[in-house]
């Protein structure tokens, strides 16, 4: 992906982000019956139009902006205008928000290597604090989470830790978090000396299949923290979770430090 790409991905987010903002106005304005606002509600959809427009335009196919007609034989044709600008801005909310899901994926996997690659030097860096003050010691898979919580929420919003999954084998647990927005769990494991390799697999394994019955897990991605170098054969393991993967689940694995 170039820096365009990258530019007009970010420039779609502020264009997002400036609808919602004009759909709240529009419906704050016609619940207190603010019609003399209508002509720069109108104004401002045009606007946004315009620039979605310049960034991606066969998003925008088949809509025009809204022209500065009267409505004949209303008794106020700043109410329907007003009412026509919230119908259009919801109608383009909801057009851009279906296309901004098809890229999700394209964007989780990615945002979650680099948080994953800087764990463990992020993990020592905060051990080190000005004047001996308390910091965060990585010692179990606890710590792990709750660092990785506060690093996860640089890229992501809506984060929700200890979901429960269905029953599975007469039993249920909680998910590490769960994106519920990219239908994505990220699982973690911090090795030990009785957790190596295979132990972990196994765990695993069993996360993917009871995983694989919840309705918002379509990809799990397993973070492996392996500080004192406990997993022997780091890339078969990788391999060997992926390879876990179906029809219902996209299995991804990660283990840093390496």
């Amino acid at each position: 992906m170039d820096k365009r790409d990258n530019k007009d991905k970010t420039t779609l987010k502020i264009i997002i982000g400036d609808l919602e903002v004009l759909s709240e106005k529009c419906s704050r304005d016609i619940a207190k019956e603010y019609w003399g606002t209508s002509d720069l509600r109108l104004d401002e959809y045009n606007r946004i139009l315009e620039n979605l427009k310049k960034v991606q335009s066969d998003m925008v196919d088949g809509i025009e902006p809204i022209s500065r007609k009267h409505y004949v034989g209303m008794g106020n044709d700043e109410f329907p205008r007003l009412q026509e600008v919230d119908a259009a801005t919801s109608k383009l909310l909801a057009r851009l928000k279906i296309e901004k899901k098809h890229e999700t994926k394209e964007e989780l996997i990615p945002n979650l290597e680099r948080i994953f690659i800087r764990f463990h030097s992020i993990a020592r860096q905060i051990r080190d604090r000005h004047e001996n003050r308390p910091s965060l010691d990585i010692k179990d898979e606890y710590d792990v989470q709750d660092l990785l919580h506060v690093l996860l929420l640089i890229f992501f919003k809506d984060i929700r830790p200890e979901e429960w999954t269905p029953s599975y084998a007469g039993g249920s647990s909680r998910m590490d978090f769960l994106l519920k927005e990219y239908q994505a769990v990220v699982e973690v494991k911090k090795t030990r000396d009785n957790i190596r390799d295979k132990q972990i697999g196994n765990q695993l394994i069993e996360d993917i299949a009871r995983y694989g019955e919840h309705p918002d897990c379509k990809t799990l991605v397993c973070f492996i923290y392996d500080p004192d170098g406990y997993i022997a054969n780091y890339t078969g393991l990788e391999n060997d979770l992926r390879k876990q993967s179906n029809e219902r689940i996209d299995v991804r694995s990660y283990i840093f430090p390496k």
